[in-house]
């Protein structure tokens, strides 16, 4: 049967693109559609604005530190130039996206998709009907929001780039990785932040010791944390947001903004017309070659609710292209990935959690706790928390977790010694860069503590 395209490609964010960009380097004649912009939740309303913001927010802390290495500062901040830098920016980035795929022949069509069997879609806009051998879903994944009364008088993170003005008050509900980096950000633009959360702890399913780290350094930041407790309802206030707590308290605030998760982007796609199956969240179900149960339609990315960050969505896209149009079958590893929560001071995670590695057998704990350099010239008491989860006796490294300044590119490099099985011997090995808070990796001279037939020792 002849087909109009090998490939059409549904979403152009970090998955479908490299997916698409790979595929036509490979010789495919490919598509890909995307109703919004190219370049995905990371590059438009994801990563990138957010480390941006992250920046700005972060030169409060450094300005408290200026007059301890002599330096007096007068700043005062414009939230407007920051809104309109960070757009120049993701419009540079979506120029280069564009570039990239055109490069090699992929042709990019603005409109929404609806697939319409395992080999077909529609384009909503025009009404084309297009066909091709094989369909990529590449649709990423949405802010979640409750179903509470009042819901839509909050926002998501996707609104929260562009308010027309900085909030002076905000309440943010959740409590994982875009709720605390969110919360860094407007707490250090001076917003009087609160977050709320369900659970007794943010960061639910990382190290307790850098999920207690961080929330210490949240309150001492003046952001106010309320635990197992939900916003049960939101109200119009005038130009405010009253909102009603599960425990009956109300309070108003200039913004509401939910960081209560994500969900795949499936809803209305058409998939039951290719028989694709779906979990229970939505999200779509594949196999370790990312394709579905309709042999013609694959699927990488958020859209499969396998880990959803951007690396990962990249490595599928690539290993799907790989697999099918270049003979070379990859399978994504998902054992070992670093992550970065980029709140501040920030997280860096590579490997198992404490918890995770005594409940497969004995460990040594490393844990060192230290005040950063650049804040001994000052009277800040915050302390960088570096842990090392080994097997026993020196053995394999297991877990590597890092509190503090630059955590994230000190766990990118860690990383790669991780995923090549080092040892703490190997480790051991290192001679020490001085002076750097990285140093304490390779200079532990004995466990903290130990976990022996699953009890903790010392």
């Amino acid at each position: 049967m002849a087909y109009d395209y090998d490939l059409l490609v549904i979403g152009a964010g970090s998955g479908g693109v490299r997916a698409a960009r790979m595929a036509a380097t490979y010789g495919a004649k490919v598509a890909i559609i995307e109703e919004f912009r190219v370049g995905g939740t990371c590059v438009i309303r994801g990563c990138v604005p957010k480390k941006l913001y992250v920046y700005a927010s972060r030169f409060s802390d450094q300005f408290d530190l200026a007059p301890s290495f002599g330096w007096q500062v007068d700043a005062s901040f414009d939230w407007p130039t920051l809104v309109a830098n960070k757009e120049k920016e993701i419009t540079r980035l979506e120029l280069a996206y564009t570039a990239n795929l055109e490069k090699p022949g992929v042709e990019i069509i603005k409109d929404r998709a609806v697939v319409t069997g395992p080999n077909s879609l529609r384009l909503m806009s025009s009404g084309r009907e297009l066909s091709a051998e094989r369909l990529l879903i590449a649709t990423g994944s949405h802010p979640y929001i409750p179903d509470i009364p009042g819901a839509e008088f909050g926002i998501t993170s996707n609104e929260a780039f562009d308010l027309p003005v900085l909030p002076k008050t905000i309440l943010i509900e959740g409590g994982g990785y875009i709720a605390v980096e969110f919360a860094t950000i407007f707490a250090g633009l001076g917003v009087d932040t609160t977050l709320i959360y369900r659970g007794d702890c943010i960061l639910r399913g990382f190290d307790d010791d850098m999920r207690r780290a961080l929330e210490a350094s949240l309150t001492d930041r003046g952001v106010r944390t309320i635990y197992q407790t939900t916003i049960a309802s939101l109200a119009n206030a005038g130009d405010r947001v009253q909102a009603t707590f599960s425990d009956g308290v109300t309070a108003p605030f200039d913004i509401v903004m939910f960081a209560t998760g994500r969900r795949a982007n499936t809803h209305g796609l058409g998939l039951e017309t290719a028989g694709v199956k779906l979990k229970d969240n939505g999200s779509i179900e594949v196999d370790a070659f990312s394709q579905t149960s309709a042999p013609s339609v694959y699927a990488v990315g958020d859209v499969t609710g396998r880990a959803q960050l951007t690396p990962v969505a990249i490595r599928e896209g690539w290993y799907f292209a790989e697999t099918v149009y270049n003979n070379n079958p990859q399978k994504v590893d998902y054992s070992l990935i670093p992550t970065a929560v980029f709140s501040e001071p920030e997280i860096g995670v590579v490997g198992l959690t404490e918890t995770d590695a005594a409940a497969q057998g004995d460990i040594d704990i490393y844990v060192a706790r230290f005040r950063p350099m650049q804040n001994t010239l000052s009277t800040r008491t915050e302390r960088m928390v570096i842990k090392l989860i080994t097997e026993k006796d020196e053995g394999k490294v297991l877990g590597v977790h890092i509190f503090g300044p630059s955590a994230g590119e000190m766990i990118q490099l860690v990383g790669v010694a991780v995923a090549m099985g080092a040892t703490k011997k190997d480790l051991d090995r290192t001679i020490a860069l001085h002076p750097t808070a990285a140093e304490e990796l390779v200079t532990f001279k004995s466990p903290s503590y130990t976990y022996r037939n699953g009890s903790r020792v010392g």
